[in-house]
């Protein structure tokens, strides 16, 4: 099956050879999302609330390039550099996916930089 990569308007530089998000026929999936802004810089450093913000904000953006929505992640793969943030990437989490809850899981992991402190991977389904 070929895919499509998608690449929404104003989405920060990828540091590695990726695309934020691929299509592959009703299945969008969408790479570990950083929290950077256009120009490559980091979001919110120090604050957890503001990088995970950052993050959906980038994932809802990927999903409405492939024409979806937010409401149509299945699926989140969270890393945190420090579970003690836990409570507070869940605060904004619940925002953006209080209501329509994917099925997630949520790891603590060395991230790409020290100076983030979140990443999320998504997949979404478009059928």
């Amino acid at each position: 099956m070929a895919h499509e990569p998608i690449i929404p308007a104003g989405s920060a530089p990828p540091l590695a050879p990726y695309s934020p998000g691929v299509r592959a026929g009703d299945t969008v999936y969408i790479s570990g999302i950083l929290p950077m802004d256009a120009t490559g810089e980091i979001v919110g450093e120090g604050d957890v609330r503001a990088q995970t913000r950052c993050v959906i904000e980038a994932i809802k953006s990927v999903v409405e390039a492939a024409g979806g929505a937010l409401s149509d992640v299945a699926f989140n793969q969270i890393f945190l550099a420090d579970l003690g943030d836990y409570a507070a990437m869940n605060e904004i989490y619940k925002e953006y996916f209080g209501t329509n809850s994917p099925a997630r899981y949520c790891i603590r992991a060395d991230l790409v930089k020290p100076e983030f402190l979140v990443e999320i991977s998504s997949t979404a389904y478009l059928g």
